[in-house]
């Protein structure tokens, strides 16, 4: 199925009262789904932290699995908390999980400082046990890269950029 498609099901089903859509094409199918706001959510404790103390006359805000990840920072402060360098910036076009490299024992796609070409891979995104390359859309150098590998990304998070 086409990246842009799934794109198109992501924001219908943001812009929808739905929790879960599944479309099929042929052999092919992909199915989406969410927690609405407002319903009961829980998430399993970190196996190294202690569960917190929780009083019951305070209630206390969910995270996403992304601020949980990244220690309640949005997105685009998790590149070490310095602004992004100005030039091209390439976004995540899908939720998952970013990865620097093929495997855990090769080497990075690109590096800070590379020259890279248009289409070139810049990394990959594991969503729906499917892994999706990230490619350049301008030719350039990479300036920054804003996430570390095994991290998890959202849509339209910034990933890289490009001078």
């Amino acid at each position: 199925m086409d990246l842009r498609k799934i794109k198109k099901l992501i924001d219908l089903l943001e812009e929808s009262n739905l929790s879960e859509i599944e479309i099929k094409e042929g052999e092919e199918s992909v199915r989406l789904s969410r927690v609405l706001t407002g319903a009961p959510v829980a998430y399993a404790p970190a196996a190294a932290a202690p569960p917190a103390p929780v009083r019951s006359e305070v209630a206390m805000p969910m995270q996403s699995p992304v601020e949980a990840a990244t220690g309640g920072r949005a997105p685009s402060e998790t590149g070490g908390g310095e602004p992004a360098p100005d030039g091209h910036t390439v976004k995540s076009p899908m939720v998952g999980t970013y990865y620097a490299s093929p495997a855990p024992d090769k080497p990075a796609f690109v590096s800070v400082g590379q020259s890279v070409k248009a289409g070139e891979t810049l990394g990959i995104i594991e969503a729906m046990k499917m892994f999706n390359p990230i490619e350049a859309d301008v030719s350039g150098t990479v300036l920054a890269i804003l996430c570390e590998s095994g991290q998890p990304v959202e849509f339209d998070q910034p990933l890289f950029v490009i001078g």
